[in-house]
């Protein structure tokens, strides 16, 4: 296992450094990333919407259950079946108690919905700035790449016309020969 974990270690560093070196590929990276979160929000958001959907039938079918007992309960006391009167009214009061649970289930779906949807908020707006971030990366990469190019390209296009113009290294290089030709015949005649 430790070669293994020494070559994921060593392929980790690598990549973080590769992506450093890279910086428009981190941004890439990480708009993907937040794709990712924000599609899996979106999920999470649909799946507990659906959720609170079924908690509500439930509460509406339990609440329905509830009247229909307590119209038994009212029934059986009104004809003197006290013990029926009494079951009903177990059944009512257990009935209460589950309507009481799916409501406080159904409001902390409700509160996960609202969270769940802040974060899909947050997610949105982190991955508007980072796409900012990746336009004006790419803007300034253009720009540095083209200037790179004026510059590399631009000893090698320059108009070359020695033969037409006036050329500086030219007239330089003839004063020096003409000067040391003068001198040559200085001397020969010195002698």
């Amino acid at each position: 296992m430790g070669l293994f974990d020494d070559l994921s270690r060593f392929l980790e560093n690598r990549l973080e450094e590769f992506l450093r070196n890279n910086p428009h590929l981190e941004l890439e990276a990480l708009l993907e990333q937040l794709r990712e979160q924000e599609e899996d929000t979106l999920k999470l958001i649909a799946d507990l919407q659906l959720q609170e959907k079924r908690s509500q039938e439930e509460i509406l079918s339990t609440a329905q259950e509830i009247q229909k007992w307590h119209i038994r309960v009212q029934k059986a006391k009104d004809s003197g079946r006290q013990d029926l009167a009494a079951a009903a009214q177990e059944r009512e009061a257990a009935l209460l108690r589950q309507g009481n649970q799916l409501w406080g289930h159904m409001q902390g779906l409700k509160e996960r919905i609202s969270q769940a949807q802040d974060l899909l908020r947050k997610i949105q707006q982190r991955r508007q700035e980072v796409q900012a971030k990746a336009a004006e990366a790419q803007t300034a990469r253009a720009k540095a790449q083209a200037q790179q190019r004026i510059e590399t390209s631009g000893w090698w296009n320059q108009p070359h016309s020695y033969s037409s113009g006036y050329d500086p290294l030219e007239e330089t290089f003839r004063r020096w020969e003409t000067e040391a030709e003068l001198e040559e015949m200085k001397r020969k005649m010195g002698k």
